[in-house]
């Protein structure tokens, strides 16, 4: 199998589970402490009358954070199901169905959060989604940004397990039944290099750990 044909595949695959899901995603939400310190963080970082890209949104979860604040909220999502619970909110001064990778706003915004969303992009993806964003923000900007990580063995186990089905799959890449149908989960080391390259500097970062897997939240300054 051609892998862009795969990866279309697999993309779809995540937008149809999330819009699946949509209805009651919000009622069982992931562990948010360190979630709302860095949105916290990250709005202090903007002008009183600031404005915010929430880009996926979901169902709009930190929409009230970003109004109760002063600041004004944008959300795009790929999902048409997640964009219409956001919607319910009333909160959002625009919301739009677009993808990560089709983003083109031109720095119109103080601030930008990408939120449990960078583990249902492809590796050859990661470059473009991180220049969106960094060419959504204007400059002095940050970008509060979530990086899952799970450990090496669980990698190992999925890219032997994929190759072996024929499958056009890179290591880091896992295939699950849940929520996501596909993740990837890069190293520091790469995300780092596509950070420098897409001039986002790393200005407060902490780690989260979870049942099997982690979150590494990070403060970015586009440079």
């Amino acid at each position: 199998m051609d892998r862009r044909a795969w990866l279309g595949e697999r993309r779809k695959a995540v937008e149809a589970a999330y819009d699946a899901l949509a209805p009651e995603y919000a009622q069982d939400p992931y562990p948010v402490e360190v979630q709302h310190r860095f949105v916290a963080r990250l709005l202090e970082t903007c002008p009183p009358d600031g404005i915010v890209l929430d880009a996926p949104c979901g169902t709009g979860l930190y929409f009230p954070f970003v109004a109760a604040s002063g600041r004004r909220v944008v959300g795009i999502d790929l999902s048409a199901g997640m964009l219409e619970q956001a919607r319910a909110r009333s909160i959002a001064v625009s919301l739009m169905q677009v993808g990560l990778q089709e983003l083109s706003f031109d720095h119109e915004f103080d601030a930008v959060m990408t939120v449990d969303a960078m583990e249902n992009v492809a590796p050859e993806d990661w470059p473009i989604v991180l220049a969106n964003l960094r060419h959504a923000m204007r400059d002095g900007g940050h970008l509060y940004l979530t990086v899952e990580e799970t450990d090496e063995e669980s990698i190992d186990d999925a890219f032997a397990e994929l190759t072996a089905r024929g499958l056009p799959v890179v290591r880091g890449e896992v295939i699950e039944g849940d929520v996501a149908g596909y993740h990837y989960y890069p190293s520091r080391a790469q995300v780092t290099r596509w950070l420098e390259s897409a001039d986002l500097a790393i200005v407060e970062e902490d780690t989260e750990p979870a049942d099997g897997w982690s979150y590494w939240h990070l403060i970015l300054q586009a440079r």
